[in-house]
């Protein structure tokens, strides 16, 4: 009777200290940092840019065919713009033609002088890394690839992008292109981006064309199926459902590798309402750019979760108005142009802090509704803090809820005329005191 009192006591402490065990180990999992093995390294919330991890972010390093994540953003702008349509018929040139025979690279064999849709070469892009493809598009868009080159700079600056460079459209080292490579380059030049920088162009291309996301996450398919030459086309994104790194909530974006560049990969995964973005350059094979992305997913959602901070139209606690001098009421009230969601660390720690800025103090009147007088100004408490992708703060826009009417002559004189005596007043008090 005794013994078996005894292992039963034995049996439950045993349990009791194994569950307190696991339960350490599962919090110090959910805070516990991580180390990618990588050249660099860069998780980001998807919707403010908040940067959850970051290794080498700001070297610049070369890239491949993350490259294309550009091209894709140029083609859907081309798209969006009426300057191309999806079921539009591209020609292909001799350079085009010859890249694509190129077997020891992503291709789609296209013959010369013969023509795709836009969309089959697109789609040959986003899914296979199609060089020959990339080129094509290229051409019919800017006509040279020198101009399209010119075109991803500038939409580069525009982003605000700071460590990058481009070469060509495809993210081939120059000495992979058969002599074609654009006019001012040199033949050992490559494309080259920070880790940072990639974030930042995969975060807008989601944001400005979410149906990339579309061609992004099909695993397989066939270029020009039903065609005299069909070629099957597997991503080479191994973290989409069904391959075999496969990662739930994957469904983008771009692989990279040259022996320069290593193995690179930009990807992206959503859960629970939150999305991550992702950036990997120089893993030291093709499945390790997957396995340090899954240790990035990991830390990232079982440390963080997204929460919402204000709905769009929202006026704000403690900067409700903004003075407006010469408004009929100068007391302006002001409230959120878009809905503001922020990642916390789980457990509802607030790691931020709010600051407000006029950004004119002697705004002009009449002012329409949804104009920005203001900006909410947040930032992270802690100044080791990593911040967001655009510095240390996000800026909010704070804009008027209502049209801002001009007060009258009389009332702005009044006004005046009160100002001058208050000031006249002031300063006799301070020679008093002196």
């Amino acid at each position: 009777m005794f013994c078996k009192r005894f292992i039963a006591i034995v049996t439950v402490l045993t349990l009791f200290f194994s569950m307190f065990v696991t339960f350490g180990r599962a919090a110090a999992e959910t805070v516990s940092a991580i180390d990618v093995e990588a050249g660099s390294a860069i998780l980001i919330e998807a919707n403010s840019g908040k940067i959850l991890y970051k290794k080498n972010a700001d070297e610049s390093l070369a890239i491949a065919s993350m490259t294309k994540m550009m091209s894709e953003y140029l083609v859907h702008e081309a798209v969006d713009k009426g300057k191309l349509k999806w079921d539009q018929k591209v020609k292909i040139s001799e350079y085009a033609h010859k890249i694509s025979q190129d077997r020891s690279l992503s291709n789609v064999p296209l013959e010369n002088g013969g023509s795709y849709t836009v969309k089959e070469l697109y789609e040959a892009m986003a899914i296979y890394s199609a060089n020959g493809a990339t080129i094509a598009l290229v051409e019919e868009i800017a006509s040279k690839e020198v101009n399209f080159v010119k075109m991803m700079n500038d939409k580069s600056k525009e982003f605000g992008m700071k460590d990058y460079k481009f070469v060509n459209s495809t993210g081939l080292t120059n000495n992979d292109l058969k002599g074609y490579h654009p006019e001012g380059t040199t033949l050992d030049e490559k494309n080259k981006m920070s880790a940072r920088d990639c974030a930042i162009l995969a975060q807008r291309l989601i944001q400005d064309f979410p149906k990339i996301l579309d061609t992004a996450k099909i695993p397989k398919k066939t270029f020009q199926e039903g065609g005299k030459y069909p070629i099957d086309m597997a991503n080479f994104n191994w973290m989409l459902k069904g391959l075999i790194k496969q990662y739930e909530g994957v469904d983008g974006l771009k692989t990279g590798t040259t022996p320069e560049a290593g193995d690179c990969f930009t990807g992206t995964v959503e859960r629970n309402g939150m999305r991550l973005i992702s950036v990997v350059i120089k893993a030291k094979s093709h499945t390790a750019r997957f396995d340090e992305t899954k240790k990035l997913y990991d830390y990232g959602f079982a440390n963080f979760e997204v929460k919402n901070v204000y709905r769009k139209d929202s006026v704000v606690k403690g900067h409700e108005t903004v003075r407006v001098a010469n408004a009929k009421d100068t007391d302006v009230v002001v409230q959120t142009k878009q809905a503001v969601s922020l990642p916390m660390p789980k457990g509802n720690k607030d790691i931020y802090k709010k600051e407000f800025k006029v950004l004119n103090k002697k705004q002009e009147v009449p002012i329409k509704k949804g104009v920005t007088i203001s900006k909410m100004i947040i930032s992270p408490k802690d100044n080791t803090d990593p911040g967001f992708l655009s510095g240390k703060s996000l800026q909010i826009d704070l804009v008027t809820k209502s049209n801002v009417e001009q007060a009258n002559w009389f009332t702005r004189f009044i006004r005046k005329t009160g100002s001058i005596f208050s000031s006249m007043w002031d300063s006799a008090i301070d020679i008093v005191k002196s």
